[in-house]
């Protein structure tokens, strides 16, 4: 059995929109309270703690130890998780980071959210975020390149996260052409100024995503530079802005490594995560706060409960079935977006993703898919039928028991 899904107190009564199991439609209760046109003081986060001064306070008048003091209470508040789903453009919604959570993901990121589309069209806030009492510990990721509309953009989901990040990775041309992203490492003064702002006017700390300069001492400075600036937990991709393909470039652990000793706030590794091993060994090398996985999770949402796919089981290593494989996952997957709808596009998306392999055996059910215009439920559902039908069956793997110490209840555990 997998292990249940953590729960997490509800929000503050006086929100203008408290979620639970039935209302989770988060950015609709926000657009009929117009926050983004008032200026009423915003509710405190969820996450804030009254007793403690260290946690209830806003960044703003922060600095040194107290600082630093502030982003280690925060992040020990919320259980310091190792297992965390990164952010993923259209792909880490919140139906897949419940998936991920069952199957021990213990914190996730949403995908990257436009500041200024969030702003400015209620439609997009209503599709593009959604989040549910579960749904914790979270950070909602932003891209922006203007602080003011930034910050416009956090306060409204401040109450419903446990940090606003600020996307400064993507290495896409259309992060180029929009000038946000990776592109930022450019104007080092202009993303100083979006850390500041936020640290300045939100309840919530702000944390940061980066990628790495060629140079380990640029690397290191930026660090700096965000830490002093007022992040209050960095993830750090351990490749540069050049290096795209995750399968051909290795992540440098190494620089990971020299961040986490060159600053003093919760550091979080990217990169080279396949599986439970690469966790335990990353944790190891990088001495790194928690890891961050992406693209693995795409195929194996149950990665983090130390299922592998067939790709990842080595020659010389003892497995067994675990007795789940990815059609099962495409079926809790869909049950979970009939519960929390989102836009089709990610829908098909994850569905491609996680039966890649089956798709190869069967190209034609794959082109089947290809051809819906529309896309229904029964149709995904007898997809999936269709291909068990066919005979297909590409297990997922876990360590043997006794050898890898791996099992538990069904569920893998990280002791790491």
């Amino acid at each position: 059995m997998a292990a249940p899904i953590t729960q997490t107190p509800p929000l503050p009564a006086d929100h203008p929109k408290s979620l639970d199991d039935d209302d989770h439609r988060l950015c609709s209760g926000i657009n009929q309270c117009s926050l983004l046109e008032q200026h009423h003081p915003h509710p405190p986060s969820s996450s804030s703690d009254s007793s403690s001064s260290l946690l209830g306070s806003p960044s703003r008048g922060l600095n040194g130890e107290w600082r630093i003091e502030r982003a280690w209470a925060h992040w020990k508040k919320l259980g310091q998780p190792k297992l965390i789903v990164a952010p993923m453009v259209d792909n880490s919604e919140l139906p897949f980071r419940l998936l991920c959570r069952k199957y021990g993901a213990e914190a996730a990121y949403t995908p990257m959210l436009h500041s200024r589309i969030f702003s400015e069209t209620e439609k997009y806030r209503s599709q593009e975020f959604t989040t549910c009492k579960e749904d914790r510990p979270l950070f909602v990721q932003f891209c922006a390149n203007d602080p003011d509309i930034l910050c416009q953009a956090a306060q409204v989901v401040e109450p419903y996260c446990d940090y606003v990040d600020i996307n400064l990775g993507c290495p896409q041309r259309i992060a180029k052409r929009g000038n946000y992203g990776a592109f930022l490492m450019e104007n080092l003064p202009l993303i100083k100024s979006l850390v500041q702002k936020l640290a300045l006017n939100l309840n919530v700390p702000v944390s940061c995503k980066i990628r790495i300069f060629p140079k380990l001492q640029d690397t290191i400075t930026y660090a700096q530079m965000l830490e002093d600036a007022g992040c209050s937990l960095l993830a750090v991709h351990g490749r540069t802005r050049d290096e795209k393909d995750g399968r051909k470039v290795r992540a440098n652990w190494d620089a990971i490594k020299a961040v986490k000793g060159a600053v003093r706030i919760p550091v979080l590794a990217n990169g080279n995560i396949r599986h439970m091993d690469d966790v335990h060994s990353c944790l190891e090398e990088t001495g790194a706060d928690g890891v961050l996985s992406a693209e693995s999770l795409l195929e194996n949402p149950a990665l983090f409960a130390g299922f592998r796919t067939a790709e990842w089981v080595g020659s010389d290593e003892s497995s067994e079935d675990g007795k789940l494989d990815q059609a099962d996952l495409v079926v809790e997957y869909l049950k979970l977006c009939e519960r929390y709808p989102v836009p089709w596009r990610m829908i098909r998306s994850h569905v491609h993703k996680m039966l890649g392999e089956w798709f190869r055996i069967h190209p034609h059910v794959r082109e089947d898919l290809n051809a819906q215009s529309i896309l229904t439920f029964e149709f995904l559902y007898d997809m999936v039928n269709r291909l068990r039908e066919l005979g297909t069956t590409i297990p997922l793997y876990m360590k043997d028991t006794h050898s890898g110490g791996f099992l538990a209840n069904g569920v893998a555990t990280c002791t790491a």
